[in-house]
């Protein structure tokens, strides 16, 4: 059977409500006035995964729950004004969502509504291999109920790929995820050890690349057990917002992996897309496109390489 689909997206599909705050963290008081003002929009990390594929001119499709509500509107709206296909399973719970409070610096801290995803959530089976059978890999979110999905991507033979985002290395919710996928990446941000927790999960997992993006200090690859760092490369245009930057990392390092680069060259797209995507204000859902990455990732292999 041919491959119609390039990427599976797995989950991760909701709305965002974005607060801009004077600070983070947040002193504690009465009120605030807030500006440039609070805004919803749908994009959360399967979205913002999705959107980068497509960006980048990779065929995508979009699976997840999502609710008969006006949040599921907006996320149906997104993807149909996009171009990318969505397969929408009823949510009872009703569709993801969560409020975003962004500093000034562009750092965020993100609030999940906990009562949109129930344990009962399931795909319907059927429904996950046909569209398994039809696509060359599957990027699994870590939203619910996409663990019971990657034993039937397993039995399909596709690869996989998922991310941990703020993993601790010890939450054994996560740990499904991270022992069950091709490649793997997560965030620095909660570990104390980054390349133990890399190393254990290669060892202990199917991954034989695992990458950990450490915001400003990079990125860090492990890649058939050599560790190697990724540098950040200079954004396009000034910070604004970090929120998105781990999912365009991630479309861009697939990027590179279906088109048959070298893990290395992988990351450095992962790090080219991440630093475009900080300077996307956070009301909006833009992606770098092909022929942009491509470019500044040569450049940035020139000032790499340049004699000082």
């Amino acid at each position: 059977m041919s491959k119609q689909t390039d990427v599976l997206v797995l989950g991760g599909a909701g709305v965002d409500t974005i607060v801009h705050v004077p600070r983070l963290p947040l002193p504690f008081a009465d009120s605030y006035m807030i500006r440039p003002g609070i805004e919803t929009r749908a994009g959360q990390s399967g979205d913002f995964v999705a959107l980068g594929l497509h960006a980048l001119g990779l065929r995508t499709h979009h699976l997840d729950t999502i609710g008969d509500d006006h949040e599921g509107d907006l996320v149906r709206a997104l993807h149909r004004d996009r171009g990318i296909p969505l397969t929408a399973v009823p949510a009872p719970g009703g569709t993801k969502r969560a409020v975003n409070l962004v500093g000034p610096d562009g750092r965020r801290l993100s609030l999940y509504d906990a009562t949109r995803s129930r344990d009962s959530d399931r795909f319907d089976e059927p429904t996950v291999r046909e569209l398994a059978a039809v696509t060359r890999h599957a990027h699994v979110v870590i939203t619910q109920p996409c663990a019971s999905t990657l034993p039937v991507l397993r039995e399909a033979g596709v690869t996989v790929s998922t991310d941990l985002h703020d993993w601790d290395g010890v939450d054994p919710y996560h740990e499904a995820f991270a022992l069950q996928a091709d490649l793997v990446f997560l965030s620095t941000t909660a570990l104390t050890d980054p390349e133990r927790t890399m190393r254990d999960i290669a060892d202990r997992g199917r991954a034989r690349t695992v990458v950990a993006t450490a915001g400003a200090a990079g990125s860090y690859l492990l890649y058939d057990g050599e560790l190697t760092h990724t540098p950040v490369v200079t954004p396009p245009a000034p910070v604004v917002d970090s929120n998105g930057a781990g999912d365009a990392f991630a479309s861009a390092f697939l990027l590179g992996r279906l088109s048959g680069e070298h893990p290395r060259r992988c990351a450095l797209y992962g790090a080219v897309a991440g630093a475009y995507a900080c300077t996307v204000p956070s009301t909006r859902t833009d992606a770098i496109g092909r022929e942009e990455l491509l470019a500044r990732a040569t450049e940035a292999e020139k000032r790499t390489h340049r004699p000082s």
